[in-house]
């Protein structure tokens, strides 16, 4: 072989993009040597969506005291690009899920307050375009947080304004948009979605995303009961219904808040990065592309990283192969093969542990390549 690009996701809480490619390279290393390795660093809207970006276009780093998700001072970093008026956001930074301990993970709780402070800061600073990154949100609060930041308020019925977060999605009679956030009404909003899951039902964001951010099936019922009356509300509200519109579910509803109150355009995020990449060009003379996340199933198929990356490379006559922490398959569509680099029995804190994937996933392109050759 005589060149491999890389382009694969993060292993959630375990390894960047980046880190994931260079132990990539070893495996690669190991066996061909002389092998021209051409890494990216991608991702698909999540975690790691503000570094990838600024790869390809260069800004300026911008760090915001802010509240994560239960409220709790944090620095939280996004970008404002050379040109001085777009604002390059993950909302992961304030409102990620890496950001709650496992026994503090409840998605009643937890708010967006913080990313909207992100964009608040933004916005006085001169921003009207604005590229945000929406995956890997604890949340499940349908933006409420990060709209209360931006001045609008939400009323029960008896006027009381409700904090923003989920367990408030239920209780919503009323919204006032009175207050709003200088230079919001000017601006253009670009989303980065790494699913098209719709706002709520059985495939919406509280069945299908809340159990991974700490919700139990009662909860799951709550939330998806309450996105569902706040899904009415915005109707009558906006004039626009994102019950149904796919990736309106994103982030636990984020993306459906996104487009119906500050007019966002959904994009998928693994086409955003890989296209600021300039990955179609990469695959000029390419004769392997090496790809993966920490776990592969059928989510991937929805928009995720690897997918995307196998759909365009296809296109190209160049093969794929994925590599993951875990999976459910073998085969998916597009890949040659599907390979699991965490032995299995192995514990989940030993699997998650940097130095140990590194050096699995350096064993498994090892082993990939020697039987390809």
């Amino acid at each position: 072989m005589r060149r491999i690009v890389i382009a694969s996701d993060s292993f959630k809480g375990s390894l960047s993009s980046m880190e994931v490619a260079d132990a990539v390279e070893k495996g690669i290393r190991d066996v061909c040597p002389e092998c021209d390795v051409i890494k990216v660093g991608v991702a698909d809207g999540g975690e790691g969506t503000l570094d990838a970006l600024c790869r390809s276009i260069s800004g300026r780093k911008i760090v915001v005291a802010a509240s994560d998700p239960l409220g709790r001072p944090v620095q939280a970093p996004y970008v404002v690009l050379d040109d001085g008026c777009t604002a390059v956001i993950e909302m992961a930074a304030a409102s990620g899920l890496t950001l709650l301990g496992q026994q503090e993970r409840n998605p009643l709780m937890t708010s967006t307050y913080g990313t909207g402070q992100l964009i608040a800061d933004a916005l006085d600073r001169g921003c009207r375009r604005f590229l945000v990154g929406i995956g890997g949100s604890a949340t499940n609060d349908a933006g409420m947080g990060m709209l209360e930041a931006l001045g609008f308020r939400f009323l029960d019925q008896d006027g009381k304004q409700l904090p923003g977060r989920g367990e408030s999605l239920e209780k919503v009679a009323s919204i006032d948009s009175s207050s709003l956030q200088a230079g919001l009404e000017d601006a253009e909003f670009i989303v980065a979605c790494d699913v098209d899951s719709p706002f709520c039902g059985p495939d919406g964001a509280a069945c299908v995303f809340a159990p991974q951010k700490g919700a139990d099936p009662e909860m799951v019922e709550r939330l998806d009961n309450g996105l569902a009356q706040f899904s009415n509300i915005i109707k009558v509200f906006t004039g626009t219904d994102v019950s149904a519109l796919p990736g309106a579910g994103a982030a636990g509803g984020l993306g459906g808040s996104f487009v119906a109150f500050l007019g966002a355009r959904l994009v998928p995020g693994a086409d955003m990065i890989l296209d600021a990449a300039g990955f179609d060009r990469l695959m000029e003379n390419a004769d392997l592309v090496i790809t993966g996340e920490g776990r592969m199933d059928r989510q991937t198929l929805k928009g995720k990283l690897p997918y995307c990356v196998a759909q365009r490379a296809v296109i190209h006559d160049v093969p794929v192969v994925a590599i993951c922490g875990q999976t459910d398959f073998q085969d998916l569509p597009d890949f040659q093969s599907v390979s699991q680099v965490t032995p299995p029995g192995t514990p989940l804190e030993q699997a998650l542990d940097p130095q140990t994937a590194s050096g699995n996933i350096r064993l498994a392109v090892r082993e990939l390549l020697l039987k390809s050759l």
